[in-house]
């Protein structure tokens, strides 16, 4: 069995697979150690991965080095597809395992990705299995917590599904400044990507994509376990 593991800023969601199915999922706080660790002690687990991980995790890897045969996120990982970045060596592992998803369900198709989560990702795979690049930009919670950092009197209020434009009270303005700030963005990057690629298949993910999914204009497919797919192909990408 393998053990994906996409660790974020909030959560660490992990992934159990029995020949490339999902046989169990999980999500756990910061604290996640102990419950990795009986994942490992109850669970026959051969291989794992593990995307975003600082030196902060260095137990957390001891662990998985120790207890099964950890995919490293090095210049010897073999991914499956043409990598066009000019910086190699800082594209994010999360964002690896999802181009690499993507290489493998949609082969000789252009494949936009967007990510929802504490950044906003764009990653852009063409029918050729080039992977050209993308964009960053601050996720919805960023952006909620930096009016409240950077401003002396607006509150820090938890992100909600809108169905308005006009906000009638400061609370109301906050939620739509972001939320229709980003669907505008979201829609406007959208179009100028299917106006110089043909076809374009587009997959959204991530935490904070339950509050936008409906207000996107484009056709989209959602799929919130699109990276943990990814990183599980890359631990059968390269198996010993």
């Amino acid at each position: 069995m393998n053990l994906a593991l996409d660790i974020g800023n909030s959560f660490l969601k992990a992934g159990i697979f029995k020949n490339n199915n999902l046989i169990n999922y999980y999500e756990f706080n910061r604290e996640y150690y102990s419950n990795i660790k009986s994942i490992l002690d109850k669970t026959p687990i051969t291989h794992s991965i593990a995307s975003n991980v600082s030196e902060s995790n260095n137990k957390l890897i001891e662990l998985l080095s120790n207890k099964t045969n950890l995919i490293k996120f090095n210049s010897s990982l073999k991914v499956p597809f043409k990598n066009c970045y000019q910086t190699k060596n800082t594209l994010g592992k999360d964002r690896i395992a999802l181009v690499s998803n993507a290489s493998k369900e949609y082969p000789k198709e252009n494949v936009l990705l967007i990510d929802l989560g504490s950044c906003i990702t764009f990653d852009f795979l063409n029918s050729k299995n080039e992977y050209l690049g993308g964009s960053i930009s601050p996720g919805l919670s960023m952006r909620y917590k930096s009016l409240n950092s950077y401003t002396a009197n607006l509150p820090l209020i938890n992100p909600k599904e809108i169905d308005y434009f006009i906000g009638r009270n400061t609370e109301d303005s906050i939620h739509s400044g972001i939320i229709n700030g980003i669907v505008g963005e979201l829609n406007s990057a959208i179009d100028k990507y299917k106006s110089q690629f043909k076809e374009i298949r587009i997959i959204l993910t991530g935490g904070d994509s339950k509050f936008l999914f409906n207000r996107i204009k484009n056709s989209i497919f959602a799929n919130s376990n699109f990276l943990i797919l990814g990183l599980n192909f890359l631990i059968e990408l390269n198996k010993k």
